[in-house]
C-alpha cells in the first residue's frame, strides 16, 4: 500500500509539472526534453554495459546537445547533427582500436531512439495536437492496467513483460480512444474519424514501445532503468511509450490534419 501510495503522489507530482512544462512551450519545454534525453540516454547506455556494449557516452550527450540547439535554431538542421554524429563515430572508430562497430551502432541507436524520437514533442509545441501524444500514450498504460487487473487472462507476451494481458491491451486502445473523442470534441478537433484512427495506432505503438523498453530491460538483466520517479523507476520507464507515440503523433497532424 506504501508503495502505491508512493507511486500515485509522485505520478501527481509529475502530471502538475507536464501540463505545466507544456503550457508555457518554448524554452521550457525544450529544456525539459533535453535533460529527460540525456537522463533517458544515461539510462540506456548503462543498460547496455550489463550486456558488455560500451556505447561512446560522451558523443551521444554531445548529439543530445546538438538536437537541442536544433529544436531552438530551426536553421541548424537536425539532419547536419546526425550527420556529424555518424561522421565524428566513424573518425574515432578510425583512431581508437578499442571501439568496436556494436559500441558504435548502441550509441548511435540510443541518439536515435531517445533524444530523436523525442524531440518530436517539441514540433508540435503550441497546437492542440501535443495533448494528444499523453493523453494516448498515458491512456492507454492506465486502461490497460485497470482492464488486465480487472479481466486480464491471456498473456500478451510473457517472455518480455509477463504482467501484459491481451485483455489489458485492448482495455488501453479503447481507453485512450475514449479520451481522444472526449478531448477532441472539447478542443473543436476535426475530422474526428481521422482522429480515431490517430488514437488506435499510437496506442498499439505505444504498448509495442514499453515491450521494447521492457525487452532491453530483460536483455540487460535489471528490473528498473532507474530511480529519478519514485514508484515509477526511470526516464525510459515512464516514457517508454511517449518515445514511440510522440513522432507517429507529428507526423500522422502534418500529413493528414494541417
Amino acid at each position: 500500500m506504501k508503495e502505491l501510495s508512493k507511486r500515485i503522489l509522485t505520478g501527481i507530482i509529475g502530471i502538475f509539472f507536464l501540463v505545466l512544462i507544456i503550457l508555457k512551450g518554448d524554452f521550457y519545454l525544450a529544456i525539459s526534453l533535453f535533460i529527460l534525453s540525456i537522463i533517458g540516454l544515461r539510462e540506456f547506455y548503462k543498460a547496455l554495459n550489463n550486456i558488455n556494449i560500451k556505447p561512446i557516452s560522451f558523443i551521444g550527450y554531445l548529439s543530445t546537445f546538438g538536437i537541442f540547439v536544433s529544436n531552438r535554431y530551426p536553421e541548424i538542421s537536425i539532419n547536419l547533427i546526425l550527420a556529424l554524429t555518424i561522421i565524428i563515430l566513424l573518425m574515432f572508430f578510425l583512431i581508437n582500436k578499442e571501439i568496436n562497430i556494436e559500441d558504435m551502432g548502441a550509441t548511435l541507436l540510443g541518439v536515435l531512439y531517445i533524444p530523436y524520437l523525442l524531440s518530436h514533442i517539441y514540433y508540435l509545441d503550441g497546437t492542440k495536437y501535443i495533448w494528444l501524444i499523453f493523453i494516448i500514450a498515458f491512456g492507454t498504460d492506465t486502461f490497460a492496467y485497470i482492464v488486465g487487473n480487472l479481466f486480464g487472462k491471456n498473456k500478451l507476451s510473457p517472455n518480455i513483460s509477463p504482467n501484459k494481458t491481451i485483455e489489458g491491451s485492448l482495455g488501453g486502445i479503447l481507453g485512450s480512444l475514449v479520451l481522444t473523442i472526449i478531448y477532441s470534441l472539447i478542443m473543436g478537433l476535426s475530422p474526428l474519424w481521422k482522429l480515431v484512427v490517430l488514437s488506435i495506432i499510437v496506442s498499439v505503438f505505444s504498448q509495442m514501445g514499453d515491450l521494447v523498453a521492457s525487452k532491453i530491460k530483460r536483455k540487460a538483466n535489471i528490473k528498473d532503468y532507474g530511480f529519478i520517479m519514485p514508484g515509477h523507476g526511470g526516464v525510459l520507464d515512464r516514457f517508454d511509450s511517449i518515445i514511440f507515440s510522440s513522432p507517429l503523433i507529428y507526423y500522422f497532424v502534418k500529413c493528414f490534419l494541417i
